[in-house]
């Protein structure tokens, strides 16, 4: 096994909503975390709060909220489920990702690190990693910023030796101990029954576990049944582009959500609250169902651009509505081609733009009367159901009619339109729709021979003949 592991330093204070710079977060009267702007002004972990306001009066400080830390650790996880479906919560900042099993599938170590940072980083998280054959010695590593891949236990039991003893997190009469025997460095750490007198099983055990000679189940983190998620903004947000930011946070842990459950999504809601204490809904719907973070948020900014504001936002909450279960396919043998967006996808981008009764498609319809062998329809629903059934229509038919037949002049050698018409085919006799004669607005009944024609400049129609004359009632392309 092979584990990734990524530390947030800053959890404590990035997962805070309201947060101005420079700010720290603290407990018990101590510094917990501090942003760049506060460790510039020399404000340190483990200050007293008092001595980091006389440092820098201007200070915002925030007491520490653990039920916010675990849910942004949470969303975490459920991002980083696109990676692996073994991903363990390490709380209170770090998360651990077995990916020895996967590391083929995304071309290697490094290609899944990068991945990773570049996701966390988007999202606004501050993180350091480490990988390592142990997931306690992967955190340690990652805690101490290593920033490096050991695939080895003799590779991982190197870089422990070098890590102060105060990197795994022990009380600080443990490190103060062992201070004092003059043990400085986990190296240094040898005699396992001699330090269990003295500093006590847990340490111990640690370091066991960390060097592989001891067993280190990890408790496997569950996925959610329904994807729900909410994140309170930094600051009131009075433009609706503004929200994209804060929303990729959602839509990425969706992705990832979606990916471990082997599911599509069809539909989902983005509610708004609004600083009135009101809240409005924006539904987003997808044209086929999809799992791609980058098509959400294409779809998100295309909506958000004609949206209008009640009122400022200062949080939201994402719902998937509509998840199907993702069908089997199987890869080609060989490298394809990139494939275009798609025609669900530009179907979906033009309806948040343009709105949903601006694009429609067309569906056959059980008629034999061309004025009515169509009716309008939903993209989405066409696109599911797959492509109109145009194929089974034995003739030739065009695929544009004229709203009303167009009456064509007759002469002695035929029709004509832009010239003489040459028939191409023999004629199709038309004769249905008795049943709604009579009645306003209804097509009622005919009785046509439909032809195919072309004239001297290779213009092709679709004309026919009745009672009256001859009439044009479509052209191909």
């Amino acid at each position: 096994m092979l584990w990734l592991a990524l530390h947030f330093p800053l959890l404590t204070l990035e997962a805070l909503p309201s947060r101005q710079s420079p700010s720290v977060v603290t407990a018990r009267g101590r510094v917990l975390a501090a942003d760049p702007l506060a460790v510039a002004a020399g404000i340190l972990p483990g200050h007293k709060l008092s001595t980091a306001l006389g440092l820098l009066p201007g200070l915002r400080a925030s007491e520490r909220d653990p039920a916010r830390e675990a849910r942004a650790l949470a969303d975490l996880a459920c991002w980083a489920g696109r990676f692996t479906p073994t991903v363990s919560l390490a709380s209170p900042d770090a998360l651990l990702l077995e990916i020895g099993a996967c590391r083929r599938l995304f071309g290697g170590i490094a290609a899944i690190v990068a991945a990773a940072l570049d996701g966390c980083r988007a999202q606004g998280w501050s993180v350091a990693w480490a990988v390592a054959p142990t997931p306690l010695g992967a955190r340690w590593l990652a805690r101490a910023d290593a920033a490096a891949s050991y695939e080895s236990l003799a590779a991982l039991q190197a870089a422990l030796a070098d890590l102060p003893c105060a990197v795994p997190g022990w009380p600080n009469e443990v490190v103060a101990r062992l201070e004092a025997f003059g043990l400085r460095r986990l190296g240094e750490l040898s005699a396992p029954a001699g330090l269990r007198r003295r500093i006590g099983n847990g340490p111990v055990d640690d370091l066991l576990r960390a060097r592989g000679e001891l067993p280190d189940p990890q408790h496997a983190f569950v996925f959610p049944e329904r994807f729900a998620a909410g994140l309170e903004l930094p600051s009131r947000v009075d433009f609706a582009e503004g929200l994209a930011f804060a929303a990729q946070r959602l839509f990425a842990a969706l992705a990832g959500w979606l990916q471990v459950r082997q599911s599509l999504l069809r539909a989902c809601t983005l509610r708004l609250t609004h600083d009135d204490g009101s809240s409005s809904t924006l539904p987003l719907r997808f044209g086929e169902p999809c799992a791609d973070e980058g098509r959400f948020m294409r779809l998100l900014r295309e909506h958000l651009g004609r949206l209008q504001l009640a009122a400022p936002v200062e949080a939201l909450h994402l719902d998937a509505d509509e998840v199907v279960a993702r069908p089997g396919a199987s890869a080609g043998l060989f490298e394809q081609a990139t494939s275009g967006e798609g025609a669900a996808a530009c179907l979906e981008r033009l309806r948040a733009r343009l709105g949903d009764d601006a694009v429609r498609s067309l569906a056959a319809h059980a008629d034999h009367r061309p004025e009515c062998a169509s009716r309008n329809a939903d993209p989405a629903g066409i696109l599911a159901a797959g492509t109109a059934s145009t194929a089974s229509w034995a003739l030739p038919r065009p695929l544009w009619l004229l709203p009303v037949p167009q009456p064509l002049t007759e002469r002695a050698d035929g029709p004509h339109w832009h010239g003489p018409l040459q028939l191409v085919t023999r004629g199709e006799r038309l004769e249905s729709g008795w049943w709604d004669s009579g009645e306003s607005a209804a097509t009622g009944d005919i009785r046509r021979d439909y032809f195919v024609a072309r004239n001297g400049e290779g213009q092709w129609a679709w004309i026919f003949r009745d009672a009256q004359g001859w009439y044009l009632h479509g052209v191909f392309a």
